[in-house]
């Protein structure tokens, strides 16, 4: 992916130097971890199960002095690219319609952050909280994305971004909050399911950031794509389940399958269209 000479964004909020104490009272720890890890993944507003399950308390926040290693600067200069990237295509796409895009914040955090959202760790992965319209980020995402999950790669990096970004999109368009409040009032096969949909929403919009950005800038390099369908590929529901129980629940998917979710990357990549990603009305997934 080219991507060094690009513009950086100006709305990273750096916050690794801090950390937080942490009084856990009954129904946190490891279960909690686990069921936010399940259900979160990759997800949209952590707060939904942060409310129900993390009781723990943040008792004291510090802040340490931050010594990057090149490797880490040089990441930290790559999400700033492609922030900056995701903000220029969406101002272009949005302008196109008639409307203003308003650029979201992103913040790299190291170990647990606190958000509007709630208090969330590390092992939640990148998550979008609608409500301070932030995306957060711990940048040792990107070691398990290469090692643990197998999609390795600077594009399957940009991809985790610019899914996170479509969370955005979802919110300033109303269909975050429109989801929201259809899922108050379903039992929970049918939530899950307009979840899926949003999941999947997302990727398209994804999608749609790489179709425009390469398209105006040129930045995908041989492999990238295939670099982006694997990272899709990698945290479909039906694998994640597969590898942490052995066995699939469809009932239970919150994001999608793998086939899925690389079949709306992929429409959204080839159609740069953001009327192809309607997953809400599409006639099957």
């Amino acid at each position: 992916m080219r991507w060094k000479s690009g513009r950086r964004s100006s709305n990273v909020e750096d916050r690794r130097g801090v950390r937080f104490s942490k009084k856990t009272a009954a129904g946190g720890g490891i279960g909690t971890i686990v069921l936010i890890l399940v259900a979160m993944y990759f997800g949209i507003d952590p707060g939904v199960v942060m409310q129900v399950t993390n009781t723990g308390q943040v008792q004291e926040q510090q802040v340490e002095q931050v010594s990057l290693t090149p490797e880490e600067q040089e990441l930290t200069e790559f999400v700033s690219v492609v922030l900056a990237d995701t903000e220029d295509t969406w101002h272009a796409i949005f302008q196109q319609g008639g409307s203003t895009y308003r650029e979201p914040k992103l913040v790299l955090f190291s170990g647990a952050v606190q958000s509007a959202c709630g208090f969330a760790q590390d092992a939640m992965g990148p998550f979008y909280c609608p409500r301070d319209e932030k995306v957060y980020i711990d940048l040792s995402f990107y070691r398990d994305l290469r090692d643990r999950f197998k999609a390795p790669g600077d594009f399957a990096q940009a991809y985790v971004i610019a899914h996170e970004i479509g969370h955005h999109v979802q919110t300033i368009l109303g269909i975050s909050e429109l989801v929201h409040k259809q899922r108050q009032s379903l039992p929970k096969k049918e939530a899950n399911a307009l979840l899926v949909k949003q999941e999947l929403q997302a990727d398209c919009f994804a999608g749609i950031w790489a179709h425009h950005a390469d398209r105006t800038r040129n930045i995908l390099e041989r492999g990238d794509i295939e670099e982006g369908l694997t990272a899709a590929n990698a945290i479909g529901d039906d694998r994640l389940q597969r590898q942490s129980q052995g066995y699939v629940v469809p009932d239970s998917f919150t994001h999608g399958s793998s086939a899925q979710r690389m079949k709306w990357f992929q429409k959204g990549l080839t159609t740069g269209d953001i009327q192809q990603c309607d997953t809400f009305n599409a006639a099957s997934l």
